[in-house]
């Protein structure tokens, strides 16, 4: 599927068939305006009460923290990533300090929540001409004691962004897979009523 056929019967904007997760990235580094823009967009996401539950933690590729970062990745995606302009671990608080609540309890919809904000970072990388590859191809233990994250903090993703480069650069088996995937038809997923029997 190429970027020209993917579509839709229904009146989406385009902004959501343009976004995709390649792995072939330039090189290229990220001005810190356009990484501010991304993070602003990210924290317009809803959440549950407007606690805001996600917390970013990044590497930009040319500052000391990138091979420390990528050391974090799985070999696989680590492979591909180091041509990304910054990677990101997306966290998301498990607590929740209510409205007049005097401690914080265990939040239902943290995942959720931060799911949100990496959705709204995805599609503002897409506008601003870049693309933001989400993964849970890393070594979380090591990366929660690498970067000292609390145990209250569950690690959601790993996020590689960047502008698209030539798909020679990857293995030939990934080359192949360089293209915008396909989605579930909707009747597969969205049902009025009770959960269907078998699915």
């Amino acid at each position: 599927m190429s970027l020209s056929t993917r579509s839709t019967e229904n009146p989406v904007d385009a902004l959501f068939l343009e976004r995709w997760s390649p792995r072939a990235f330039d090189g290229t580094g990220i001005p810190d305006a356009d990484l501010t823009t991304l993070f602003d967009a990210a924290r317009w996401a809803p959440s549950a009460f407007n606690y805001q539950p996600w917390r970013f933690l990044y590497a930009r590729r040319e500052h000391a923290d990138w091979k420390r970062f990528l050391g974090l990745l799985l070999p696989f995606n680590a492979a591909w990533a180091e041509r990304a302009s910054v990677l990101i671990f997306i966290l998301s608080d498990t607590l929740i300090l209510a409205p007049n609540a005097a401690e914080p309890k265990p939040s239902h919809s943290h995942s959720f929540d931060a799911g949100a904000a990496w959705a709204l970072l995805a599609l503002q990388a897409t506008r601003l001409g870049y693309h933001a590859h989400g993964m849970t191809g890393a070594d979380f233990g090591r990366a929660r004691q690498e970067l000292q994250v609390p145990e209250r903090f569950r690690f959601e993703a790993a996020v590689a962004v960047g502008r698209r480069g030539d798909k020679a650069l990857l293995p030939d088996a990934l080359q192949a897979r360089e293209q915008p995937s396909a989605r579930n038809p909707i009747v597969s997923f969205a049902f009025e009523g009770d959960f269907p029997t078998g699915k």
